[in-house]
């Protein structure tokens, strides 16, 4: 047994026992469901892609959550201006330079690894609320329309279709231009709310004009994110729908939302899971494409995008080391999710899990 597969066996046993705890008895109802998550965890534990996605999504979490804490310079200190030779210094190894940045620094003479560990937490915040309200929204919309049909069906996928007529980009564009200059002065209001967005994003609280720049690319990107979850659900709940046991749900008198939710839902999730997986890839893209044209938040801010837009002023005669490191930054947090995402892909599918039935003894 590797030690992925035991390691997925072990939260897989504190959740059954969780829920053994808040509701007596669930694995027992559940064993069949249980079983097959032990499936997945196999399947997923052999597929050396899907651990390599893991490993890497996981050091991506791990350095987003304590990238702030861990990171030994401050970002709002300008050291160029009291020492301009500080700027953009190429990359250097002990002992030849030591005291200075192993990989060098930016414009404003700062450790380009410190300043990445605060990218970290800012484009893993981005991602995962844009994907989160993205597929929550299009996975309701997708649900009412495909189980409803007729009047309800024509008007929200008729919406859908306005909405992916337009460029996305083009569209994120025009929103992240028009709402910060608002979010800005609600902001400014409501200081309870500034403390709290600073703290996800691991920045000072005096930064809330560039919140509301990230605010605002979280609003544009949610806008232009949903309709894709939209369009697969609807898809996939127009074929359940017909199944017998939603047939037999309605019979026993069971509402619109708890078929929608209880019956429904559970049976479209697959592909929603693979589709966020891969979203996170292309979340931490766009967002850092926004903040590269400059829709984004500003100095002092380490928001990657920024910082590669910024280095290429200079590129590449004095700022090649900070554009290659940056971007090996954010193609290793897309390669971690698009990794995963293939990984997953084959796990959820049901041909893999019966395939898997037959080498139970392995297990």
């Amino acid at each position: 047994m590797n030690i992925v597969y035991r390691a997925l066996r072990i939260l897989i046993k504190i959740y059954t026992d969780i829920r053994d705890r808040i509701t007596p008895g669930w694995s027992q109802k559940n064993s069949s469901r249980i079983r097959e998550w032990e499936l997945m965890a196999y399947a997923f534990s052999k597929s050396k892609i899907g651990v390599l996605g893991g490993f890497m999504v996981f050091i991506t979490v791990v350095l987003a959550i304590i990238g702030p804490i861990i990171s030994w310079e401050p970002y709002w200190i300008y050291k160029t201006i009291t020492d301009p030779k500080l700027m953009y210094l190429p990359p250097c190894l002990p002992p030849w330079c030591s005291g200075r940045p192993i990989l060098g620094t930016d414009e404003w003479g700062r450790d380009i690894v410190a300043m990445s560990l605060y990218g970290f937490r800012i484009s893993f915040v981005i991602s995962i609320v844009v994907v989160f309200f993205g597929s929550v929204i299009g996975i309701v919309l997708g649900l009412v329309s495909g189980y409803k049909g007729g009047v309800v069906d024509e008007i929200i996928m008729r919406l859908t279709d306005i909405f992916m007529a337009f460029p996305s980009l083009i569209l994120a564009i025009a929103f992240a231009a028009v709402l910060p200059s608002r979010i800005r002065g609600f902001l400014g209001e409501n200081i309870w709310f500034r403390n709290i967005l600073s703290t996800i994003f691991g920045l000072r609280p005096q930064e809330y004009p560039q919140l509301a720049a990230l605010l605002s690319v979280w609003i544009a990107m949610v806008v232009v994110w949903w309709p894709g979850y939209t369009r697969i659900i609807r898809g996939t709940v127009l074929s359940v729908r017909e199944h017998p046991f939603i047939e037999a749900a309605k019979l026993c008198g069971l509402s619109t939302w708890r078929i929608l939710v209880k019956h429904i839902l559970p049976n479209v999730l697959s592909p929603v899971i693979v589709m966020i997986t891969f979203d996170m890839a292309t979340a931490t893209l766009f967002a850092a494409s926004l903040s590269f044209l400059g829709l984004g938040p500003q100095e002092p801010v380490p928001e990657l995008g920024y910082m590669i837009s910024k280095a290429g002023r200079y590129f590449p005669e004095r700022s090649l080391h900070v554009v290659a490191y940056l971007g090996l930054v954010l193609l290793f947090i897309a390669l971690g999710w698009n990794l995963l995402g293939d990984a997953l892909r084959d796990v959820l599918d049901p041909r893999t899990r019966r395939a898997l039935e037959f080498r139970e003894e392995k297990v």
